[in-house]
């Protein structure tokens, strides 16, 4: 059986085609495609030369193809039908009434029922008895009522014409690989000239073929930022538990992609991906397929895509689309206004719509165009666009300024926006007294508003998308970036600069004034893709530069550090030569700089950044200026993560006594920057009074906010962490259970601080009772920070360092041995050779390789990571000792019994100065020591060391805890560093 279809109705002939199949039919797919030299008499007799039965699918396209008349059709049905009428039948799928002639073909209407009710109309019309209920099998393909199960493809174009040869290849290179198994990843990329159609040709496919998947998503690429917010709402839709930074869920939605959970069946079309750093990263990997429409070649190459090229139209379908367009056209005429604007579609269309909306005669309207004479209609264009482009939008603008001005001042206003998304609805909905004076008075009387839209449409290259149920109306309007260059380039300096205040006042209503709260973030979202083209980053007005830095706190909330910091720069570039840098937007935004690039991780660019604003102002502001301390305050959180802890600890003491005396102990800025001072003393060794300090933290949260803030839950974390830092195991586990689980409650389980506080509960598990549970719970978190930061960021080599133990512990020391290898050179990458958690991680690397058996190796780097820790950190502090500690374990294990011993006598006395007699770590140096002097046949005094060091642990720790146990079972204790949150 021969299944006849315009290239439209694809998904019901594919569909069709299986349900026959299963039945035992043979078929083919033959589309219907008239030539249109050809008389329909003669095409229609074409399908009668295939084999068996002929199955017409008949849609909304199938009768209009070839522009043939109802009488055309009419006489051929009953030419070719009628004799054969046995042969013929048909299923109708169309959304308009069908012209009465196909009633000659009998079809059966398929419309709007289900797959089962289909099924049982196309085999009765068919004469083919059904054999039980039809169940249809993983990858078969989908009942065309039932779209993918995740969709949002822009309309489809009605006047979308040919293209049959690139959609086939298209077709051949990606979907013949859809819906059948194994799936294999698969990267397309459509190039060539601006306006040859290739955005209109990747949604014709995913309409054509969209069928064959389970998820078919659009990313509008020209912005990254946008790109981004449009690949993370992906995350939602697939159901994924993620949080709210856009980082994460970018993360989820590929994982998702790559293992096929929940679909296998995707495709993701990134759409004017000219520049590849655009959408670096945002690309996914796994047994689905990426479509890119682009103008340049380069995704053949780093990109791994393959690559079909988009030529203009063929004269055929130029023509085609010309009578559709304009059906007053003869072929003769649409021949040569093909010819004219050299078969370029975007071309042909705007200038078959102005001959469809004007009287001019056809054959002057060419020969304007030929002879490329925009000067004739009052225009002067740039020479940089197509001779045949400035002519016929020289035409257009013109004939729009006598029929319609205000459609033509719109137009100009639109050009201020971002082309892909102009923002309609905010013109509308915001102040009139925002728009000039004739768009507002134009604003307010929707009749004639949508009217000079309604012209827009009809005589430019313009799309507009309507608003869903609850938001009616035109919602955004799309337009060529082409003419959205031109129309910039068109305008004199002052009517720039108008309409871009203009602009910038429809975007500063809009703005809601709150960037940390969630709700407002998808307005943020829209707003920040029209900061550029608005001109709202070289205005000097107070509100419009308050938008902007709102925009960036936005990015900065939502994890979008990149965006953030591309968005600072631009801002400064422009208003750091400017005579006034240091005014109140450009403090602002350089500490945003500045923040940005430590969440990056570029901390030495950093500490450049804030130590020049600190510098500055403290020049020329008193000690206690308001700016000066905040750039003091960012600067130490630099310094922090670069490991000064010094000078770090220095400046968030000086912060915090001063936002004391200025606004209180209890103050908000104040209490923040207290809780980084503890933070600091920590890091330092300084564990009592990091303890003390945290401590009273969290009382005045406690006592100034609900239990359940996200302020108070942090500061109940830095306490727990601090007990457990003093060796008070039982208190800090016994409070962080209930921290992390008011975390997981308030914030969700993917929630950044979630996976802080649940970190912290694993350590404090694994110090009061070992591995089991914590092991379990740190896997767990691990899985989670990959998802949320990826592989990385200093939370998840945090949490992978961590997780090393528990390997080294395990039954898999090379699994341990690589992992313990990647946090070390993830911390090297990051921070550098010489940073105190380089130099520790190198520590843990080295009691993994004593664990694998290579003692030299272990020996080697252990005292590579004490001599690096007491350099970095002095030999007082507690990880250089814990270092020590370890490396006194490696001489012992080469046989070096002298050397351990007196590395451990040196250790021992230093942490007992430090930490005190009864700490875990001193008391671990003791047990460490008596082994050694066991091995220098010392009895009496390791005798004496064991026994003092049992009854403090089993005092301190209890009889029970596992370095009690194990120091009684005389197994030489190792310390782990951890590296703290940076």
């Amino acid at each position: 059986m021969t299944i006849s279809y315009a290239g439209f109705a694809r998904p019901w002939a594919a569909w069709l085609a299986h349900q026959l199949e299963r039945l035992g039919q043979v078929t083919t797919l033959l589309r219907w495609d008239p030539q249109p030299d050809a008389t329909l008499v003669d095409e229609l007799s074409r399908l009668l030369s295939a084999e068996g039965r002929l199955l017409m699918v008949l849609d909304d396209w199938f009768f209009r193809l070839g522009t043939r008349s109802l009488e055309e059709w009419t006489a051929a049905l009953r030419e070719v039908v009628a004799p054969y009428a046995d042969r013929f039948a048909a299923v109708s799928v169309a959304t308009q009434p069908l012209p009465v002639t196909a009633v000659l073909l009998r079809p059966v209407d398929l419309r709007a029922v289900d797959a089962e009710e289909a099924r049982r109309r196309l085999l009765n019309r068919l004469g083919i008895a059904p054999s039980g209920r039809a169940v249809d099998a993983p990858g078969a393909p989908r009942f065309p009522n039932e779209p993918p199960e995740v969709w949002n493809i822009p309309r489809r174009n009605s006047r979308f014409t040919g293209r049959d040869g690139v959609l086939e290849e298209m077709y051949g290179k990606l979907a013949r690989s859809a819906g059948r198994s194994p799936l294999v990843e698969t990267r397309l990329a459509l190039y060539g000239i601006s306006g040859v159609g290739k955005t209109q040709i990747a949604v014709e496919y995913a309409h054509r073929f969209g069928n064959d998947y389970d998820v078919v998503w659009w990313v509008s690429a020209t912005n990254r930022g946008a790109a981004r917010e449009q690949l993370a709402e992906l995350a939602s839709r697939l159901g994924l538990p993620v949080g709210q930074e856009i980082g994460d869920r970018i993360r989820a939605v590929h994982e998702a992609l790559r293992t096929g959970r929940p679909y296998r069946r995707w495709l993701l079309i990134f759409d004017s991906a000219d520049d590849m750093e655009q959408i670096e990263g945002l690309v996914p990997g796994g047994p689905g397929h990426v479509l890119i429409t682009t103008l340049s070649r380069d995704w053949s190459g780093p990109g791994g895509a393959q690559e079909i090229e988009v030529p203009p139209f063929t004269r055929v379908e130029s023509v085609g689309y010309a009578r559709r367009r304009a059906p007053r056209l003869t072929s003769r005429e649409a021949d040569d206004l093909s010819a004219a604007v050299q078969d370029l579609p975007l071309l042909l269309a705007q200038t078959a719509a102005w001959l469809d909306a004007n009287p001019m005669p056809p054959r002057e309207y060419i020969e304007l165009i030929r002879r490329g004479e925009p000067s004739l209609v009052g225009i002067q264009i740039s020479s940089d666009y197509p001779m045949a482009f400035q002519t016929s939008w020289a035409i257009t603008l013109n004939t729009l300024r006598d029929r319609s001005p205000a459609a033509v001042e719109l137009l100009k206003l639109f050009a201020f926006f971002a082309p892909d998304a102009i923002p309609v609805s905010l013109l509308l909905t915001d102040r009139r007294a925002d728009l000039p004076g004739y768009l507002a008075d134009l604003a307010a009387e929707p009749i004639s508003w949508n009217t000079a839209l309604r012209r827009l449409t009809e005589s430019t290259a313009v799309r507009l998308t309507q608003g869903q149920a609850a938001r009616p109306g035109v919602v955004t309007v799309q337009m060529h970036r082409l003419y959205h260059r031109f129309l910039r380039g068109d305008m004199t300096e002052e009517e720039r600069d108008a309409l871009s205040a203009a602009a910038c006042r429809v975007l500063v209503s809009a703005d809601p004034q709150n960037p940390g709260d969630t709700l407002t973030w998808e307005r943020y979202a829209d707003l920040i893709e029209h900061l550029e083209p608005a001109g709202a980053l070289e205005t000097s007005e107070p509100s419009v530069q308050g938008l902007v830095v709102n925009c960036v706190e936005y990015l900065r909330v939502r994890g979008e550090y990149d965006m953030g910091l591309r968005l600072c720069e631009r801002f400064m570039a422009h208003w750091r030569s400017r005579p006034v840098p240091m005014q109140r937007t450009m403090l602002v935004l350089t500490h945003q700089h500045a923040n940005m690039l430590r969440r990056l991780g570029r901390y030495r660019e950093a500490e450049a950044v804030g130590s020049a604003i600190v510098d500055e102002l403290g020049a020329e502001r008193a000690d206690d200026d308001a700016d000066l301390l905040r750039a003091k305050d960012g600067l130490a959180g630099t310094l922090m993560a670069l490991g000064s802890y010094d000078r770090a600890c220095a400046l968030f003491a000086e912060v915090w006594q001063s936002y004391a005396v200025l606004l209180g102990a209890r103050a908000p800025r104040a209490v923040s920057s207290r809780s980084n001072y503890g933070l600091a003393l920590g890091l330092l060794g300084r564990y009592q009074e990091s303890l003390a300090t945290h401590h009273e933290v969290l009382e005045i949260r406690e006592r100034e906010l609900q239990a359940t803030d996200p302020l108070t839950l942090n500061a109940a974390t830095s306490h727990a962490h601090a007990l457990r830092l003093v060796g008070r195991y039982q208190e800090a586990a016994s409070r962080q259970e209930v921290t992390a689980r008011l975390h997981e409650q308030v914030m969700g389980l993917h929630h950044p601080q979630t996976l802080r506080a649940e970190h912290g509960l694993a350590l404090c598990l694994r110090c009061l009772h070992g591995g089991g549970r914590a092991d379990a719970l740190l896997a767990e978190v691990a899985g989670r920070c990959h998802l949320v930061h990826g592989p990385r960021h200093p939370e998840t080599l945090m949490v992978e360092a961590d997780r090393v133990v528990s390997l080294r512990e395990g039954a898999d020391p090379e699994q341990a041995l690589e992992a313990a290898e990647a946090v070390a050179t993830g911390y090297r990458d990051l921070l550098g050779e010489d940073h105190p958690y380089t130099v520790g991680t190198l520590g843990n690397l080295g009691l993994v390789l004593a664990e694998t058996g290579d003692r030299r190796a272990a020996l080697e780097m252990t005292e590579r990571a004490r001599s690096g820790m007491e350099r970095a950190m002095g030999p007082a502090h507690p990880w250089a000792l814990g270092c020590a500690l370890n490396a006194g374990g490696a001489f012992r294990l080469n046989g070096e019994v002298e050397g351990a011993a007196a590395l451990g006598e040196d250790t021992l006395r230093r942490a007992t100065e430090v930490l005190g007699e009864t700490h875990p770590l001193t008391l671990a140096a003791k047990v460490a020591l008596a082994d050694d002097l066991r091995a220098l046949r010392d009895a009496p005094r390791a005798a004496k060391l064991e026994e003092e060091a049992l009854r403090q642990l089993a005092g301190t720790l209890g009889g029970a805890h596992p370095q009690t146990l194990s120091a009684r079972r005389r197994r030489r204790p190792a310390w782990d560093f951890e590296p703290q949150p940076i």
